[in-house]
């Protein structure tokens, strides 16, 4: 299934998510500690673009630059795309696919919550939980090496992910893109769902340490070289 069918409900739901992308920036607290690593011309890779949030701070920062925005659900598409067209953001390349560690086709489980409103922020590449109520989307995915290959990327600044456990697998897929371009990476990290690509936080830590990440807490910018809790980290290169 490419493409979304919406009850009543859930399209009311959709007008509510379509308002507040348009018309509301979050994120905004966070700028200043994101700032060093996006300059203008900045090459941002957002996986996992959501409603478009982050991709607009992103945009408004690398002004002379390019966001690509990672979404592989056609709902969540729904509302980025005319989000980033009503706030004329330019920059923006909207890719309508998912990053992992191999390209092919794989199931995306978008949560249905509470009188079946749609979860579409913790839309999951991985499996279903026992019982786990979701509407379900056949999508395709490719590698970053692929992409970055395929567009001739000749520097990567930064890359934010957060895809509900799926971040190791996406990040694997570009090793030879980090290898090269070493890029800031902001991530989520999850103890409750990246098991769900069999993944761990360690293993994730681990991983990033071998090609030379180090980890810091958003929070103040204090080294973490462990996990320290379910949140946002931020790795650099050293």
């Amino acid at each position: 299934m490419r493409t979304v069918t919406l009850d009543a409900r859930q399209r009311a739901s959709w007008l509510a998510h379509l308002w507040k992308a348009c018309t509301q920036q979050h994120h905004t607290d966070l700028r200043a500690v994101l700032a060093p690593h996006i300059p203008a011309e900045a090459v941002v890779i957002d996986i996992g673009a959501h409603a478009g949030q982050f991709s607009k701070l992103f945009a408004r920062m690398a002004t002379r630059g390019r966001v690509y925005a990672f979404e592989p659900s056609a709902y969540a598409r729904s509302v980025l795309t005319p989000a980033m067209r009503l706030n004329r953001m330019g920059n923006v390349t909207i890719v309508p696919m998912g990053l992992s560690d191999h390209a092919g086709e794989r199931v995306l489980h978008t949560p249905l919550k509470r009188r079946a409103s749609l979860g579409f922020g913790i839309a999951h590449l991985g499996e279903k939980a026992p019982g786990e109520r979701a509407m379900d989307q056949d999508v395709s995915v490719t590698t970053l090496d692929a992409f970055a290959q395929d567009r001739r990327l000749s520097r990567l600044d930064f890359i934010k992910a957060d895809i509900e456990g799926w971040e190791l697998r996406a990040l694997v897929g570009g090793e030879a893109a980090l290898r090269r371009f070493k890029p800031a990476l902001f991530l989520e990290v999850d103890a409750r769902f990246l098991p769900r690509a069999g993944d761990t936080p360690r293993a994730l830590f681990d991983w990033l340490g071998a090609l030379g990440y180090s980890a810091f807490s958003v929070s103040g910018l204090a080294p973490a070289p462990t996990f320290a809790g379910d949140g946002d980290y931020l790795f650099l290169a050293t």
